[in-house]
């Protein structure tokens, strides 16, 4: 109830007016039954507009921080993250890591919606960096297709380090669904992770346009400057070769 009131009553109409979104490619994603939407991160608020835009409840995970704040601050954070679709997951060890995925197939078993990002962390110049592999982990356990979700503009309103938003278009595009059902029983295979993972990204990037960069962003992230030069996939790269793995 919390989330439908947020979406429509309360956040959502704020949203709308102030950033004009809009989205394409709704019709690729299902009615019904479970599936993995995996969107670039550009900023916090991707997580905001995408369930804004589409129908379905769409489920995020997040920090479980933003989840175990006392007092009365941390109870405004916690009523606000959960009545925008996310759920905690504790992701400070191995076996946290995985008691995050099985959450995250448990979802979508459910027939949920689920997003992710596989790049793990937001950008941190706006290009797509390298995915990783737990994306194609759950989707292989879980049975369900991947959509690949390109965001616009989410870091113009909302900039990396900022506290303020700024009023700025936001466009959401939708790629078709991919189906790896073809490697059924094959989870925990990491030659098979990998390879839908680069798949899964490079969908990404000729959805969104982002230049790739073949190095996670955390690795970024940690060591500057970087000298790891970008790499551009050909659009007409062979689907082996889809994105260095």
């Amino acid at each position: 109830m919390l989330y439908w009131v947020m979406k429509y009553v309360l956040l959502g109409p704020i949203l709308r007016l102030f950033f004009r979104p809009r989205i394409e490619g709704l019709e690729n994603v299902p009615e019904t039954g479970g599936a993995l939407l995996a969107s670039n991160h550009l900023a916090v608020s991707d997580s905001f507009f995408l369930p804004l835009m589409v129908p379905r409840r769409i489920t995020f995970p997040a920090k479980s921080d933003y989840f175990t704040q006392k007092g009365f601050k941390g109870a405004l954070k916690r009523l606000f993250f959960e009545g925008v679709g996310q759920v905690p997951i504790d992701r400070s060890g191995a076996a946290a890591a995985q008691g995050a995925l099985d959450t995250l197939v448990r979802l979508l078993k459910d027939g949920q919606l689920v997003g992710i990002y596989p790049e793990g962390t937001r950008s941190p110049d706006g290009r797509l960096y390298k995915g990783k592999t737990g994306m194609a982990r759950v989707a292989l356990e879980a049975g369900v297709p991947i959509i690949p979700v390109a965001m616009f503009g989410t870091d113009k309103a909302n900039p990396i380090g900022s506290k303020m938003w700024y009023p700025h278009p936001i466009r959401v595009k939708i790629g078709k669904p991919l189906d790896f059902s073809r490697y059924a029983g094959l989870d925990g295979d990491r030659f098979i992770e990998r390879s839908i993972t680069d798949e899964v990204m490079y969908d990404l990037m000729e959805l969104s346009g982002q230049e790739y960069v073949d190095i996670y962003a955390a690795k970024l992230k940690e060591a500057k400057p970087v000298t790891t030069p970008t790499q551009r996939v050909p659009a007409d790269a062979a689907p082996a070769d889809k994105v260095p793995s």
